[in-house]
């Protein structure tokens, strides 16, 4: 099957641009393709870029170098409204908009122009363990964990071809936690959707993912099944971040 999103040498560098020597490298070199359904953990320890990368690739953020391609098409040639549409961008701290619960869910109907499904709205709002909460609500007082999870069902109403998960389970309860994941799994299943997720949590990656993107040495250094990848990286950073995250769990 062809690939839903490429991505082709990217860099990165963070820092002011008018002030060259105020700038770093963030990465450089960090190709790799997605096709229809796949399911990818996106790990390695902190300031590797990994938030950076799923902005970029979510047009929310833009590349020093590289290009990125959706269905074959580069994103230079897609409105980035539409571009949006595909690939979407979930972020670890939700946005709640002005307004009520319910007024929230159907901002993507109202910017996309395409009908609010409250069928499927319903269905989310249950599987996710929100069906107590008044819709009417003000979206403001809802808690973290409630937030996080309400910003989910905004992005699943959308149907993206590719969700860009980042840290999205970070401020929920075991319970709610493991809500988010077989919610999305059997997204992934019934609905073909690409997923990439970003997360600390070794145990929820080897759930969620197929493959495993591994960040290290300003680039992507690994991209690798799965069970291969916990089994026996090939980076010694690798093997480090996965011993040190097992400690992490046993303590």
């Amino acid at each position: 099957m062809p690939d839903v999103l490429e991505f082709r040498d990217l860099k990165k560098r963070i820092g002011d641009a008018k002030q060259p020597g105020e700038q770093r490298l963030l990465f450089e070199r960090v190709s790799a393709a997605v096709g229809p359904s796949d399911r990818i953990a996106l790990l390695g320890v902190s300031g590797q870029g990994k938030s950076t990368l799923l902005r970029i690739l979510a047009r929310l953020d833009v590349p020093d170098e590289g290009e990125i391609l959706l269905d074959g098409t580069p994103s230079d040639r897609v409105d980035p409204r539409l571009w949006r549409m595909d690939v979407c961008y979930v972020a670890q701290h939700s946005v709640m908009l002005p307004g009520t619960i319910e007024e929230n869910l159907r901002t993507v109907s109202r910017l996309h122009d395409i009908p609010f499904d409250r069928k499927l709205a319903e269905r989310l709002i249950g599987e996710l363990g929100l069906d107590g909460v008044d819709l009417r609500k003000q979206a403001a007082e809802l808690s973290g964990g409630e937030k996080q999870r309400f910003a989910l069902i905004r992005a699943l109403l959308l149907r993206s071809k590719v969700l860009l998960l980042d840290e999205i389970t970070a401020s929920l309860d075991r319970g709610s936690k493991e809500r988010v994941e077989k919610t999305l799994l059997k997204w992934n299943a019934q609905e073909g959707t690409t997923q990439i997720w970003i997360t600390h949590d070794l145990e929820q990656a080897r759930l969620v993912s197929r493959r495993t993107w591994f960040m290290a040495r300003n680039t992507l250094l690994e991209d690798t099944p799965t069970e291969t990848f916990f089994r026996a990286p090939e980076a010694a950073e690798a093997r480090d971040f996965l011993r040190i995250g097992t400690d992490e769990v046993q303590i």
